[in-house]
């Protein structure tokens, strides 16, 4: 494809992120030759993104794939691409639950679904991992209305609610079979309840768990120390080499500073996210709710109900989270996740990438969709 070929391509606001999604027919079927294509529409390699959709940061580098799905469970198929924004690779090895707020809607919109008279739901299923997740969200007249008084924090003004469900997960919620491990001399908690996530107590790196996340990125010693826990951890939670990936997430924990049950910062890998993901939030207060994890000490647990405040540094994230603990020889498991969100369609058009000739060729991606080393 030359520069002067445009692609359909939808601008949305899905969460705290923001990403181009596209249908899958009108991307190539071939993955290299997609990923090329995407780095030159999103601008990549480029730490400004200038020439691209992107915007100079992981949150808003980011791809939707969606097509009709043939699992009679599901409505539609998601893959997700992360774009990387100052070097030539796109990768398939995590969700993002943020983008997937906005799959629901751009499913109604681009007639893959049909749509109710108030509100529809839209079975998605995650092909990054095979997982199962349900958007429910108001379409009165049969139309999508992104209106609505739902607020999330990292985002301005209102908007209408997305119901993001997630059933019971097929892999194991604790990777390694244990609650605790100690990894590179540092105790953790390893949990995947949709993203693979390593849960560390922030004083423990010695930082309090509430500096600016700027400032976290230029610890170099703090750096070396996260870097050195996740290699480690993404062995022991069976993820092999991860020198080259974004999982497992790492997020440090502290006691609340505003009425929540926790306060966190994550990084993906090494930088500090201004919020925190979707799915690293549920693997999040999921690790909170097992008894004898390196979260107990520090969280505190409201009395009753299922829904965890998960605090971050531009306000909080709430998560409804069932979990079985197990006994004896029963593993820990969550029944049920749910989250609210918020979606916008910001522009539906034509995008021209930059011409083939003038990019440079993309990494190989160190796996496909359905490589066990996504979980």
């Amino acid at each position: 494809m030359t520069g002067s070929e445009g692609v359909r391509c939808t601008l949305m606001r899905g969460g705290t992120s923001k990403g181009a999604y596209f249908l899958a027919d009108d991307l190539p079927a071939d993955p290299g030759a997609r990923d090329g294509l995407l780095l030159r529409i999103m601008g990549s390699p480029d730490p400004s993104q200038i020439d691209g959709l992107g915007g100079a940061h992981p949150l808003t580098s980011k791809v939707a794939v969606v097509s009709c799905s043939a699992d009679p469970d599901a409505d539609v198929d998601y893959l997700f691409l992360q774009v990387a924004v100052d070097t030539p690779e796109v990768t398939d090895r995590q969700n993002c639950g943020n983008i997937l707020a906005g799959v629901g809607p751009f499913a109604v919109e681009r007639g893959l679904v049909a749509a109710g008279d108030e509100e529809t739901s839209v079975r998605v299923r995650m092909r990054n991992t095979g997982e199962l997740a349900v958007a429910t969200f108001p379409t009165p007249g049969g139309r999508v209305d992104p209106t609505g008084n739902a607020e999330i924090s990292g985002v301005p003004g209102t908007a209408a609610a997305v119901v993001l469900e997630f059933p019971q997960g097929a892999g194991p919620l604790l990777p390694t079979g244990n609650v605790r491990d100690t990894v590179a001399g540092t105790e953790v908690t390893c949990v995947d309840n949709g993203m693979p996530v390593v849960l560390i107590p922030a004083a423990a790196l010695g930082v309090t768990g509430y500096e600016k996340p700027g400032d976290l990125e230029e610890d170099a010693a703090l750096a070396d120390r996260l870097r050195e826990i996740r290699l480690a951890a993404g062995r022991l939670m069976g993820l092999g080499d991860v020198a080259g990936t974004t999982v497992p997430k790492l997020t440090l924990l502290a006691p609340p500073a505003d009425g929540g049950a926790v306060m966190t910062r994550t990084f993906v890998p090494v930088r500090c996210h201004t919020s925190i993901g979707v799915l690293g939030a549920a693997s999040v207060a999921a690790g909170l709710r097992l008894p004898g994890g390196v979260g107990e000490p520090i969280a505190v647990l409201p009395h009753s109900g299922d829904r965890l405040r998960v605090e971050h540094p531009t306000g909080f994230l709430e998560v409804g989270v069932d979990v079985d603990p197990g006994s004896g020889t029963e593993p820990a498991v969550v029944r049920r996740t749910a989250v609210v969100r918020t979606a916008r369609k910001i522009f539906d058009g034509t995008v021209f990438p930059r011409s083939a000739e003038t990019a440079p060729i993309p990494a190989q991606r160190p796996g496909g969709p359905h490589d066990s080393a996504a979980r």
